[in-house]
């Protein structure tokens, strides 16, 4: 499989328009924002994220607060030879957001 290429600003609104709570943070990242009842609910979920991120061999830039994560996607590897949002970053959000 040859690497992804970056996707358009009409693509990514595109396919953002009903992939919720994922937005565009900035011209190279996708963001979500997920909230828990308390940290080892947050935990817990980040345990559920790593095999989906390892199996699509796409991992996150995340952070952990108590009961907060953060989650940023961002492809570095892509045939344009620049990082930016592909259709991987797309396939890790909507395999985490189910």
């Amino acid at each position: 499989m040859g690497r992804p290429s970056l996707l358009s600003d009409a693509e990514i609104e595109k396919a953002l328009s009903s992939l919720a709570p994922w937005k565009r943070e900035s011209k190279t990242h996708l963001r979500a924002d997920f909230e828990f009842k308390d940290f080892k609910e947050a935990f817990a979920f980040m345990t559920r994220v790593a095999p989906i991120a390892d199996a699509l061999d796409h991992h996150p830039e995340w952070s952990n607060v108590y009961n907060k994560v953060t989650i940023r996607l961002s492809t570095h590897d892509t045939a344009d030879k620049k990082p930016g949002i592909t259709s991987l970053d797309f396939d890790l959000a909507r395999a985490i957001s189910i």
